[in-house]
């Protein structure tokens, strides 16, 4: 992926701390910070630092750092006190995917519907 291309990817300037975000975690493969649009009473995105479009432009090189999001899901949860919640990733446009950089929606605080959507 060209340089100037992720330079212009709005997660990739949160991740580096160019544009602010409200972090609830970070580590060294990951970020998560609060939505500006937030579903539910408790919504946050789960972003790797690395930068990968969506789902489907994933590698499987990237196996280990797709696990190590959904883990990290699994302990901000924890953090966040969230007895329950729904962790979901778009793909996308017609998913609804509107950041070209792969992202798991953390949602919790009030019961969720099914089907969503």
């Amino acid at each position: 992926m060209p340089e100037s291309w992720m330079s212009d990817c709005l997660f990739c300037k949160i991740a580096a701390k160019e544009i602010p975000a409200k972090i609830v975690f970070e580590d060294a493969q990951a970020v998560v910070f609060r939505d500006i649009n937030p579903q539910a009473p408790t919504h946050v995105l789960v972003a790797p630092r690395k930068h990968i479009a969506c789902l489907a432009d994933s590698q499987d090189g990237d196996a280990a750092l797709l696990g190590h999001l959904q883990r990290v899901a699994a302990k901000v949860a924890g953090q966040l006190e969230l007895g329950s919640f729904r962790l979901t990733l778009n793909n996308g446009r017609g998913a609804g995917q509107t950041v070209d950089h792969i992202h798991y929606h953390l949602l919790g605080g009030r019961p969720m519907q099914w089907p969503p959507g």
